[in-house]
């Protein structure tokens, strides 16, 4: 590797590599040995730059909940536009996509990973801030009257997140659930609270 690369470059040339073995090999062949020959750099890389080998994913999921983070903020720019499912439906389709799905096996795969992540009173990495991502943006829509004034947005952010992660999460290998799969479970979870908004 040449000298000078910036740390962050390496990070990131791993948490690539990473993600590559997770989408083509799954959760059980993630070791540190795949990272570094897929980022085709030295076994000691990785050992340099991180603690152990969890520390390194639990570095990966952080990297993947901070561009979570991201999207919460478009999600909650959106609140008014379009119609609140077909925002739901494309936060949805981004939550749920192939390397987060993964990252979530992984989480559940390892105990150790699991333990450095969780913070108490939260649920799963990822799904739990996925959650709070569309209860914030449902608040938002809520203040705009687009949903019911009374709508429980923590149980169907909730709800939204359980459907999706089992809509996504059951595929076989590359394959995704089929739009209108989606957008009726969308439509369904939230018709109470899009139609009592016009009563």
């Amino acid at each position: 590797m040449p000298t000078g690369v910036h740390l962050r470059d390496v990070r990131q040339q791993l948490f690539h590599a990473a993600e590559r073995v997770l989408l083509r090999d799954g959760p059980n062949a993630l070791t540190s040995r795949a990272v570094t020959a897929e980022a085709d750099v030295a076994k000691g890389v990785l050992h340099r730059h991180f603690t152990d080998f969890d520390d390194f994913l639990a570095e990966l999921v952080r990297d993947r909940i901070a561009r979570l983070a991201d999207q919460a903020a478009l999600l909650q720019a959106s609140a008014g536009t379009r119609t609140v499912a077909d925002n739901l439906v494309a936060a949805l389709e981004e939550v749920f996509d192939p390397v987060s799905v993964a990252l979530v096996s992984l989480v559940f795969f390892r105990d150790e990973l699991r333990r450095r992540l969780r913070r108490p009173g939260d649920g799963l990495p990822l799904l739990a801030e996925a959650r709070a991502m569309l209860a914030g943006y449902l608040k938002a829509e809520r203040a705009q009257g687009r949903i019911a004034a009374d709508a429980d947005v923590d149980s169907l952010s909730l709800s939204l997140i359980g459907a999706g992660h089992l809509l996504f999460a059951g595929r076989r290998k590359d394959t995704l659930p089929d739009n209108d799969e989606l957008t009726k479970v969308v439509h369904t979870t939230i018709a109470d609270v899009v139609q009592r908004r016009l009563l």
